[in-house]
């Protein structure tokens, strides 16, 4: 799937790719019929409300129940002239008379209209716009021959005609309001992403992700078929639940579409797995149908998307949503991804590489495919440990470090601001996890949701000559050795076993379903300030998973709450990679009389050093990072509510005035302007008057025509330049000039190719000469 990664996110759905939207209610996507009905409607609207204010009153008098006294019956004004076929002009037809008498009661317009009088003009727009969605509604019913798509367009009728009348907002009167199943087809298709795709890396899970939006994309724009086709299509189905769902579909989803006066929600949003089981089957056969027929006429970069993976992605999703047992339609789900039961199975493999997923020579090699993050859940203590590496720091213990005196920068934001904006972000302490769908999903988010369920552990232990042997420890090491000497075959056995259990080295452990699927062996040297990282490894099985940063992330947590900040290790070529992402680099820190003759050299690996910094907890640093990005949106959205600010309009010119200084006009300075007239002095320095023969003997020898900007000047005040060309040529002699007197490493010649390059900025943005 790694060929089709590079599509661009939020891309449309196959229909709008080219393929041809079914005919409505018969089951098909929308498409293109759909918006060019909305559009012809929204152009009508947009002529009547700039149409007069009599000619709208002549519009709602139609519409309008008769106030005249005696108590008149009249629902709506009728003319005694109906208008002609075809109508006639505009100017003809502009001519409003409100005394002109109704053809049903013989009272006027005007006492059609009397509650119009004081309207304002958004309300009678707002009225005008249910009034076309009223005529439109008349066509739909009688166009329409099913007899339950007619009874609801007829209901929708009824209720806008009302809202006239009484002037109020259409309100559906229903036993339910939106949504009417949880959770909505959005989060689970949301959730099976969570669910099967997870472990993938950031390249493949974002291809996943488009197609899941383009699969949610489609059911939105998904025409259902009408009962009536549904019963002759599957006489056994619950044909009473589906005609409940195709109503309330008609009344949220697809008459609001053209219908704008009315509340609209997006089908996936307010239905769930009922209504997704209904249509899945034939929406599926459709769209694969249509993408085979079409396939020429697909964008290519679309192509293997289309035809190749958004089969397979249809054929998982299916399973899920006929499935009775599968977990993405619980609402619990959510609730499962922060500590409850729920397991993530890895349904699809990675892509295929050309070489083994485990690399030797140093007992240092790692897959880089591990080097995908994942999240900190502190789980159980280990047994040997009494600080596990799980254990979280709190945010109240002493660092090393002095972070609180630390100088402010130019530039930073105010304490007081930041938590002024951290107090309108909702519980900031609980940064909520972002959705997979999302295209700002971590890397690290997945992972930390696996954590949190339990199905993922870390232990830092190892082996005791003091202490009484412990089963379970003796097995992880066990499996330690196991994985170690299985991913680093060059690696003598004898080797990895004898320092797996060497009492002075230490192994943080991943366990999963209670058994070992990767670690770090290191061994810490307190007098010298370093730890020395020797093995590091995950199982081929559970690669492409992140395990490999989220278990660095843990190591580096324990070790600073061991005040130890610093790790030296030898990498091998293929784990060089790795580790640069996990913050090392060839730049060692530590003295080199510090780790000469404590570390272990390995022939044809690179010395790699890594200094870590006590005040980031690393395995928490992607909420970290969201919540400083929350911070800064807010921000800016605050400095874009202050530019929104509305000033008067300039008011100087109609007294005469011809030019203002641009830091003049109000409210530019807020928009982050500053004046250029700085950046144009420091550079016009040289070029203000002409050159003295004192400070440059010989210069008018070299130079025949000189020239500077008092000259030019001058030259403007007296009309000298009568064309573009001449102003252009006398500046462009300024350049030339110096350039041609002075050499290229001085002052002088830097300032004109400077001012030039703003010469010209400036004229091109004048319009003066093409860009």
């Amino acid at each position: 799937m790694a060929d089709s990664a590079g599509i661009q996110q939020g891309s449309p759905a196959i229909g709008a790719a080219g393929l041809v939207p079914a005919a409505p209610g018969a089951g098909g996507t929308e498409g293109s019929g759909a918006a060019r009905g909305s559009a012809r409607i929204a152009v009508k609207k947009a002529q009547l409300r700039s149409s007069p204010r009599p000619k709208k009153l002549e519009k709602l008098g139609v519409y309008s129940s008769c106030k005249a006294e005696g108590a008149c019956k009249c629902n709506g004004w009728k003319s005694q002239n109906p208008p002609p076929t075809p109508p006639q002009t505009e100017q003809q037809s502009n001519a409003v008379n409100l005394q002109e008498p109704c053809r049903s009661c013989s009272h006027t317009l005007g006492d059609h209209v009397t509650h119009l009088e004081n309207v304002s003009e958004e309300e009678m727009n707002r009225l005008l716009g249910i009034v076309l969605d009223v005529e439109y509604l008349y066509t739909c019913i009688h166009k329409e021959e099913d007899a339950d798509t007619k009874q609801v367009y007829f209901s929708l009728f009824k209720l806008l005609r009302k809202s006239i009348l009484q002037m109020g907002k259409p309100m559906l009167e229903a036993q339910e309001s939106p949504p009417f199943e949880k959770p909505s087809i959005e989060q689970g298709v949301n959730n099976f992403v969570q669910y099967k795709f997870s472990h993938l890396p950031s390249k493949e899970r974002q291809t996943i992700m488009e197609l899941a939006k383009m699969f949610l994309n489609q059911i939105n724009y998904w025409q259902l078929e009408t009962p009536s086709q549904r019963r002759q299509r599957v006489p056994n189905d619950d044909a009473a639940g589906y005609k409940v769902n195709y109503t309330r579909w008609l009344c949220y989803c697809n008459v609001p579409q053209f219908c704008d006066s009315l509340p609209r929600y997006e089908t996936t949003q307010i239905f769930g797995r009922t209504l997704l089981r209904s249509v899945f089957t034939v929406m599926r056969k459709q769209l694969l149908e249509q993408a085979r027929q079409e396939k020429d006429k697909l964008p290519p970069e679309k192509r293997t998307l289309i035809l190749t993976h958004f089969p397979k992605f249809l054929s998982m999703l299916e399973e899920e949503v006929y499935s009775h047992n599968s977990p993405i339609w619980s609402q619990d789900f959510l609730a499962g991804a922060a500590g409850g039961q729920i397991p993530i199975h890895t349904v699809i493999s990675a892509a295929s590489v050309a070489r083994p997923l485990y690399y030797s020579t140093s007992p240092v090699s790692v897959d880089p495919s591990t080097c995908g993050s994942v999240s900190p859940a502190r789980k159980a203590a280990s047994v040997l440990e009494p600080n596990p590496a799980g254990e979280k720091r709190k945010p109240s213990e002493p660092l090393s470090h002095e972070e609180n005196k630390r100088p402010r920068v130019v530039g930073d934001i105010p304490m007081d601001l930041i938590n002024e904006v951290m107090a309108t972000i909702t519980d900031p302490a609980a940064i909520p996890e972002t959705s997979l769908l999302s295209a700002h999903s971590a890397r690290d988010e997945a992972a930390r949701l696996e954590e949190r369920r339990g199905v993922i552990e870390f232990h830092v232990i190892g082996n005791s000559l003091n202490q009484k042997p412990n089963k379970r420890i003796l097995m992880w090491l066990v499996g330690l050795q196991n994985v170690f000497s299985h991913q680093l075959p060059r690696m003598p056995k004898e080797y990895i076993t004898r320092l797996v259990f060497d009492p002075k080295h230490k192994t943080l452990s991943l366990i999963k379903d209670g058994r070992v699927i990767g670690g770090i062996c290191f061994r810490m040297f307190p007098s010298q300030g370093f730890t020395e990282i020797v093995f590091c490894a995950v199982t081929s099985n559970e690669q492409v998973k992140g395990y490999g940063t989220h278990l660095m992330n843990h190591l580096k947590e324990y070790h600073i709450k061991h005040e130890i900040l610093n790790f030296l290790t030898y990498a091998d070529e293929y784990a060089i990679g790795y580790f640069k992402k996990q913050g090392f680099s060839k730049d060692i820190k530590v003295p080199k009389s510090k780790y000469v003759g404590y570390i272990k050299d390995y022939e044809g690996a690179t010395l790699m050093g890594c200094e870590l910094n006590p005040s980031i907890p690393y395995t928490e640093f992607s909420v970290i990072i969201k919540k400083q990005k929350e911070i800064i949106k807010k921000l800016i959205e605050r400095k874009q509510a202050q530019i929104r600010k509305v000033y008067p309009g300039l008011s100087c010119f109609k007294d005469g005035v011809r030019q203002i200084p641009i830091e003049s006009i109000p409210g530019i300075r807020e928009t982050g302007w500053k004046p250029v007239g700085k950046g144009f002095l420091k550079n016009a320095w040289p070029f203000m008057e002409p050159v003295k023969k004192t400070e440059a003997p010989g210069y008018y020898q070299v130079i025949r025509f000189p020239m500077d900007l008092k000259t030019m000047s001058e030259r403007l005040k007296s009309r000298y330049y009568t064309t573009r060309k001449l102003f252009m040529a006398d500046m462009q002699r300024i350049f030339t000039n110096c350039r041609e007197y002075n050499p290229p490493e001085s002052e002088y010649y830097k300032c004109a190719n400077l001012l030039e390059k703003f010469f010209y900025t400036k004229i091109k943005e004048a319009g003066l000469i093409e860009k």
